[in-house]
Parts: C-alpha cells; structure tokens; sequence
C-alpha cells in the first residue's frame, strides 16, 4: 500500500502546525490511509519533498507558487470535519495514483 508523505505547516513551524498535523492523523486513522504526517514552517515546506501540504489559507497562497504538490487551505485547524472534506479527495486522488 503506498504511503503519503504530509506536511502540516504553519508560520514557524511548532505550535498550530502540530494541532493540524494531529487532526490529519485522525483522518488517516479513520480513512485507513497510510501517511506520515510531519510539521514545518512555510520556507522548510517549500524545500521539502512531500506528497501533500496543509497549511492556512494566508500561508497556503503564498506556498501555491513555491509547490509543485497540492496544498490544502483549512480555515480551523481543529475542525476535524473541513479537514476530512477539504483533504480527503486530494488524499484519495494521491493513493490512487
């Protein structure tokens, strides 16, 4: 089974990040879809290979230009529901690929 590599990315890469990094993982868990989901900020996330990033709608337009991988802009890092919708067809999209 193929395994996604996210990032979960806020502005310096600590404390938002990790509250979103651990909603993604929910997702995951509960999707059965095989990820590792790691944190960043904004420049370490544009440098790093990743599948998928997650991030703010202010930090996800200015990454839209830097990346080559989708970006999914969540509104509320702790609304586990706009990360499943928003999230879950670009995840299932990348492990059909």
């Amino acid at each position: 089974m193929k395994s996604l590599n996210i990032i979960a990315v806020c502005g310096f890469g600590l404390g938002s990040s990790m509250v979103l990094k651990m909603k993604v993982e929910e997702v995951l868990r509960e999707e059965n879809i095989e990820g590792k989901v790691s944190t960043a900020d904004v420049g370490s996330a544009a440098a790093t290979a990743c599948d998928v990033i997650f991030t703010s709608y202010e930090l996800g337009e200015k990454l839209e230009s830097s990346v080559t991988v989708p970006v999914v802009m969540i509104q509320n890092f702790v609304n586990k529901a706009e990360i499943r919708e928003k999230g879950l067809p670009v995840l299932q999209r990348l492990m059909a690929e």
